[in-house]
């Protein structure tokens, strides 16, 4: 599967709206997500499936940028999409990204529970730097950061 990285737009959400918290994870409405593209601190991309048909939405990602410090909101891949090295992509360009805007790190929390992302995190060099507490509904948060 060929996959396109774009800047993430209202449209791209508008495409996703009636499916956004079935097909892919229901803990980001559109309302939320709308707000966060309309942020000047926000910066998000979309993950499109080239194929004959269409450039089928498979995935997002958004970093916020806090003067040289960039934290990830999300990484979403489209259930049907899952385990198909979506997510790694979607990483690695907010790394790009991050770099591209001079921030000094990339941090994130994770569920500690969610051991796929948190070895995807380890894979492409983010250290685990702290631990939050009951922050996932009884299930702690990895804190993990990137230097770049």
């Amino acid at each position: 599967m060929n996959i396109k990285i774009e800047k993430m737009t209202i449209s791209d959400l508008k495409n996703i709206k009636d499916i956004l918290e079935t097909q892919f994870d229901d803990f980001w409405n559109y309302k939320i997500l709308e707000e966060e593209l309309n942020s000047s601190n926000s910066y998000y991309i979309v993950a499109k499936s080239e194929n004959e048909l269409e450039n089928e939405i498979v995935g997002f990602a958004g970093i916020k940028v806090i003067i040289d410090q960039a934290d990830i909101m999300n990484i979403v891949t489209k259930k049907t999409y899952r385990n198909q090295g979506i997510g790694t992509i979607l990483l690695k360009n907010l790394i790009l990204l991050s770099k591209n805007l001079q921030v000094s790190s990339i941090s994130l929390e994770v569920n500690e529970e969610n051991k796929t992302a948190f070895y995807l995190y380890k894979k492409l060099g983010f250290q685990q730097t702290g631990l939050r507490k009951n922050y996932y509904q009884n299930k702690n948060g990895r804190i993990m950061t990137l230097l770049l």
